[in-house]
C-alpha cells in the first residue's frame, strides 16, 4: 500500500528486505548506511522485526536519523512532540492522521474534551501530545482505568486504539462525538473465504447511530496513515534542500581566538578546540563505513569513496611551491593551510588541504615539526609530527623485509645446489609439490611454460632458482625513520652463522625507500600491487633486472601497505579538512603528497570546491616533477600555481650574506634594502616563468615577515605581475590564519577561471639524456648537460632493460637553480653534471643524481629532542617544536 501510494505521486521508494537470519548488528549497519544516503529522504523500520536472532526494537528504531524517521518513532522525534516541539519534529503518522480527520470534521479541537484509549509509543502517547498540543483536555484510558465507560461518555472527541476487539459499545459514546477506531482486529467469520473478518475496537455498527463522525475499519485510519507518512516524506525532502544546498558542505569552522604576539605553535595547536574527526568526516560528505577512526583527531579513508563519487566532478586542482628558499624554508606548508583555511573559513567554498606527512628524523633531529606554523597549522601537530597512524613504520617494515629477502637469497644460493635450493623453495606437501602463484609468475617471465613441479629440467630448474644476484648492483638499501649519520655505510652479515658472507651497504631514512614514492604515485590496490612487484632491487651477474616479484615478496609487501594506501584525514586550525598521506623525499623522488589523496579530495569538494597541495622545494624541483610525474600519472590537470616568496629569500638571491640554520640574521635582511630585493627577483622572475612553461596560471604569494616593509612587499608584487604571475598578493596567515591569505584565496578563485593550456615539458619518448638536457635547459637555464662515465653506462643499461620511456626525476640541490647551492639568483651558461642515474622503476621514474645526494640525515651537536619532553602528569608533549 505505501509503495502503491509513493508511485502514485512520483516518489521513489525501495523496499529493502532482509533475510530473517539477520542479526541486529547487521541491521544497525544498513540503518547507518541509508542515514548517510543523500538521495533518501524517508526511513521507516517496518515492525515487528521477523528475524531469528534476538533484536532490540527500541535500539533499532532510535538508529534512524531523526531528519529521516518519518514515522516518527525514534525517541528524539517523541520527546519534540510531547515537548510541543511540533515544527520541529515528525509526528508519527497514525496520530497525525487521526488529526487530520479531527479537523476535517469542522469540530473544534481547542477546548474539547478528548479521550485516547491506549498508551502505545505508536498511536496511544503521540496522539495525547498532539492533541494536547492543539490546546484539547486530554484524558489517557488503559487496561486500569477505573471507569472506562464513564470516561468514554464524557468525550467530544474520542481516539481508540487498544488492541480488542469491538470493545467500545455505541451505548458508552456521548451523542454528537467524534471517534477516530485505530485499531485492526481479526474476529471469526463463516461468511468469509478466510474465516474471519476485520474490525476495530469500536462496535461501529452501534456507534455510528450515536457519533455525529466515526472511521470505519478497513478504510479509515489506514489510508490517512499512508497519506501522512507520504507528507512527512516530502517535508523532510523539504527541509534536506533549505538545509543542504547542493554542492555545498554543511560544515562549521573554528573561529581562532588570536593573542599577540604569536605564541609558540604547540601553544596555538593546544589553544584550539578541534572538532571530532568523526564530525569532520560527516561534514565533508564522507560515510561512517568509509571512515576509520585513529582515535578522536584522525581516520583512516577507504578507497572506496572514489567508487563512490565516480560521477562527481572534480574540483579545482591548486599546487603550491616557491621560489629557490634559504636554508630556513619561506613557508610553502603555512601557505597551503593558510590558503585553505582563506577558502573554506572565509569565503565559504569547499576547500581540501593535501599535504605530506613529515619523517620524524627532522622532527627529533634539527628542523622540527612541519605542520604549517603560527595560526596556519593542521592540529594537533603532536599527532601529525609523530607516529599519524603508522604509514611510515608500514614502509619501513616492508622496504626491510625486501633487504632482508635480498641478503637471504644471496646467501641460500651461495651455499645450496640446485637441487636443495628446489627442494626448499617448491616443497612437498603430503606428497605433492605444488607451485605457488608468485612462482608461476616468474616461470613465465622465464619463458618456461610448466605447471607440474616435477616437469622441470635441470637446466629450467637452474634458471628458475638462481636469481644470481650480483652483489654491486644492488640499490636496495635498509631504512629506518631516525636520523643517524653512523648507518650511512655498515658492513653486514658479520655474525659467524652468515659464513663469512658478508657485503658493504647503507641505511637511507625512510621516506627515502621507493615503497614511499610507489604509495605516493598508485592510484589503487591494484596498481599499488603491481608497482610493488615491478620495483627492481638489483641486477643478475648477467645484467638481468631482479624484482621483488623474482624474489616472491611483492604480495607480502602489498599485505604490509594495504592500510597505509588509505588517506589520513585531519583538521586545520580553524576546521578546514586536511588530507595527511605520504611523503617521498623531493629530491631523489617527486617531493608530493599522494595522487590518491587528491582525487578522494577533487571528488569531495565537488565542481566548484578547491584542492590546495603543496610540492616540495621550490618550483625548479617539486613544481617541475608534479606536473611531469605526478599529473603525468594521477590524469589530474591544475589549475592554477601558487607561488610563495619572501623578502628574505630574495635578498638572499640578490647577493646577501650567507643564511645559515640557527644563525641570526645580519642586518640586511633586518633592514630595508630595496636593491637587494630588486636584484633578487631574477630567481623570482625564472621560477614564474618555469611554473608558465606549463601553461598554469601563477599567483604569487608573499609570505610576510615582521621586518619587511611596504615598499619591500610592494616591489615583490610589482614585478611579480610584470613578468608574468597573475597576480601578486602580500599574505599574512602566519600571524592572522585564514583571514591573512583572503586576498590571496581571491586571487586564486579569480586565476582558476582561466582556461588552463596545461603542457608537459617533455615527450616520454624522448631518449633519456634528451630528457635530462629539457629540464637542465628550460628549467634550471643550464647551457648543457655532461654525464660522467658511470651515468652514460646508466643510459645504455636502461635503455636495454626498457626503462628509457620512464619520466625523469631530477635529483639536485633545492639552494640553487644551478648544481651549485652557493650559486642564487638565476644563473645560466653553466653545464650540468650528471653524477649517475639510478631507477625507480616501481614508482616509475629514472632519477638522475646531479652531486652527492645525502640519503640519511645526521643529528646536529644539539638536536631537537633534547626540548622533547612527556608530562606524565597531563600526558602532554613537550617541547615538540
Amino acid at each position: 500500500m505505501k509503495l502503491k501510494a509513493a508511485a502514485e505521486i512520483g516518489m521513489n521508494a525501495n523496499h529493502m528486505k532482509l533475510p530473517k537470519t539477520i542479526t541486529e548488528d547487521e541491521v544497525l549497519s544498513n540503518i547507518i548506511r541509508i542515514n548517510e544516503d543523500p538521495s533518501v529522504h524517508g526511513l521507516i523500520v517496518q515492525l515487528p522485526l521477523d528475524s531469528i536472532n534476538p533484536i532490540d526494537v527500541e535500539k533499532v528504531t532510535n538508529a534512524v536519523s531523526p531528519e529521516k524517521d518519518v514515522d516518527g518513532l525514534t525517541s528524539i522525534n517523541a520527546g519534540k512532540l510531547a515537548r510541543g516541539d511540533v515544527n520541529d519534529c515528525f509526528i508519527p503518522c497514525t496520530p497525525k492522521g487521526c488529526l487530520e480527520l479531527i479537523k476535517q470534521t469542522g469540530v473544534k479541537v481547542a477546548g474539547s474534551k478528548a479521550v485516547v484509549i491506549g498508551r502505545s509509543k505508536i498511536v496511544g502517547a503521540p496522539m495525547r501530545d498532539l492533541l494536547v498540543c492543539n490546546n484539547a483536555t486530554v484524558t489517557t484510558c488503559h487496561s486500569k482505568t477505573a471507569d472506562l465507560q464513564g470516561e468514554v461518555g464524557r468525550a467530544d472527541i474520542l481516539v481508540v486504539g487498544a488492541g480488542r476487539a469491538e470493545m467500545v459499545k455505541g451505548d458508552w459514546i456521548k451523542p454528537g462525538a467524534v471517534v477516530i477506531d485505530c485499531g485492526i482486529n481479526h474476529v471469526p467469520d463463516s461468511t468469509k473465504p478466510s474465516g474471519k473478518r476485520v474490525v476495530g475496537d469500536v462496535a461501529y455498527n452501534e456507534a455510528k447511530r450515536v457519533a455525529s463522525f466515526i472511521t470505519p475499519v478497513p478504510g479509515g485510519v489506514g489510508p490517512m496513515t499512508v497519506c501522512m507518512l507520504m507528507e512527512n516524506t516530502v517535508e523532510s525532502a523539504k527541509r534536506y534542500l533549505e538545509k543542504c544546498k547542493p554542492g555545498k558542505w554543511a560544515i562549521q569552522y573554528t573561529k581562532l581566538q588570536r593573542v599577540e604576539p604569536v605564541p609558540s605553535d604547540i601553544t596555538i595547536s593546544r589553544s584550539c578546540a578541534a572538532k571530532h574527526i568523526s564530525r569532520m568526516a560527516k561534514e565533508v560528505g564522507l560515510l561512517s563505513d568509509e571512515v576509520e577512526l585513529y582515535g578522536k583527531s584522525k581516520a583512516k579513508v577507504l578507497l572506496t569513496t572514489l567508487n563512490r563519487l565516480t560521477d562527481q566532478p572534480d574540483g579545482k586542482y591548486v599546487v603550491v611551491t616557491g621560489i629557490t628558499p634559504t636554508p630556513l624554508g619561506e613557508g610553502k606548508s603555512t601557505t597551503t593551510i593558510g590558503l585553505a583555511q582563506a577558502i573554506g573559513a572565509h569565503l565559504d567554498i569547499n576547500v581540501f588541504a593535501c599535504v605530506r606527512q613529515p619523517s620524524q628524523g627532522p622532527t627529533f633531529g634539527i628542523k622540527g615539526g612541519a605542520a604549517g606554523g603560527g595560526y596556519s597549522q593542521v592540529i594537533p601537530m603532536e599527532e601529525f609530527n609523530l607516529h599519524l597512524t603508522g604509514d611510515i613504520h608500514a614502509i619501513t617494515a616492508a622496504n626491510n623485509l625486501v633487504a632482508a629477502a635480498i641478503d637471504a637469497r644471496m646467501f641460500h644460493e651461495a651455499t645450496q645446489s640446485d637441487k636443495a635450493l628446489y627442494n626448499r623453495l617448491v616443497p612437498s606437501n603430503k606428497g605433492a609439490k605444488a607451485f605457488c602463484n608468485i612462482q608461476l609468475k616468474r616461470l613465465q617471465k622465464l619463458g618456461i611454460n610448466k605447471t607440474d613441479p616435477s616437469a622441470l629440467t635441470d637446466e629450467e630448474m637452474s634458471r628458475f632458482v638462481r636469481l644470481d644476484i650480483d652483489p654491486d648492483s644492488i640499490t636496495w638499501q635498509r631504512v629506518m625513520d631516525t636520523n643517524d649519520r653512523f648507518l650511512r655505510k655498515i658492513t653486514i652479515g658479520q655474525s659467524s652463522t652468515e659464513k663469512g658472507f658478508t657485503r658493504t651497504t647503507q641505511f637511507d631514512i625512510t621516506v627515502a625507500s621507493e615503497i614511499m614514492a610507489v604509495l605516493a604515485l598508485t592510484d589503487g590496490l591494484k596498481d599499488m600491487r603491481d608497482r610493488l612487484s615491478k620495483m627492481v632491487v638489483a641486477s643478475s651477474k648477467r645484467g638481468t633486472p631482479i624484482t621483488t616479484d623474482d624474489l616472491g615478496i611483492s604480495g607480502a609487501l602489498a599485505v604490509l601497505m594495504k592500510d597505509a594506501i588509505k588517506p589520513n584525514l585531519m583538521q586545520t586550525l580553524e576546521g578546514t579538512p586536511v588530507f595527511v598521506h605520504a611523503g617521498p623525499f623531493a629530491n631523489i623522488a617527486h617531493g608530493n603528497s599522494s595522487v590518491l589523496a587528491d582525487k578522494i579530495a577533487l571528488k569531495l569538494v565537488g565542481a566548484n570546491g578547491f584542492v590546495v597541495t603543496e610540492a616540495g622545494f621550490g618550483a625548479d624541483i617539486g613544481m617541475e616533477k608534479f606536473f611531469d610525474i605526478k599529473c603525468r600519472y594521477s590524469g589530474l590537470r591544475p589549475h592554477v600555481v601558487v607561488l610563495v616568496a619572501t623578502v628574505r629569500a630574495l635578498k638572499m638571491h640578490g647577493g646577501g650574506p650567507t643564511v645559515t640554520a640557527g644563525v641570526p640574521l645580519q642586518k640586511e635582511y633586518t633592514e630595508e634594502n630595496l636593491d637587494l630585493v630588486a636584484k633578487g627577483c631574477s630567481n623570482l622572475r625564472k621560477q614564474i616563468e618555469n611554473a608558465n612553461t606549463f601553461g598554469v596560471a601563477v599567483v604569487v604569494a608573499v609570505n610576510a615577515f615582521k621586518s619587511d616593509t611596504e615598499a619591500e612587499l610592494e616591489l615583490v608584487c610589482s614585478t611579480a605581475k610584470e613578468v608574468g604571475a597573475f597576480d601578486a598578493v602580500k599574505c599574512t596567515h602566519w600571524a592572522e590564519g585564514g583571514m591573512g591569505a583572503v586576498e590571496l584565496a581571491k586571487a586564486v578563485q579569480r586565476a582558476s577561471e582561466i582556461q588552463s593550456d596545461f603542457k608537459f615539458l617533455y615527450d616520454l619518448e624522448l631518449p633519456i639524456v634528451e630528457k635530462i638536457r629539457t629540464i637542465a635547459q628550460r628549467i634550471y637555464g643550464a647551457a648543457d648537460v655532461e654525464l660522467s662515465p658511470e651515468a652514460q653506462h646508466k643510459v645504455q643499461v636502461y635503455t636495454e632493460q626498457g626503462f628509457a620511456g620512464l619520466p625523469i626525476c631530477m635529483a639536485k640541490t633545492h639552494l640553487s637553480l644551478s648544481h651549485e647551492p652557493e650559486k642564487k639568483g638565476a644563473p645560466t651558461g653553466f653545464v650540468l653534471p650528471i653524477r649517475d642515474i639510478r631507477a625507480s622503476v616501481g614508482a616509475g621514474f629514472l632519477y638522475p643524481l646531479v652531486g652527492t645526494m645525502s640519503t640519511m640525515p645526521g643529528l646536529p651537536t644539539r638536536p631537537c629532542f633534547y626540548d622533547i619532553d612527556l608530562d606524565p602528569e597531563t600526558e602532554e608533549v613537550n617541547g615538540l617544536f
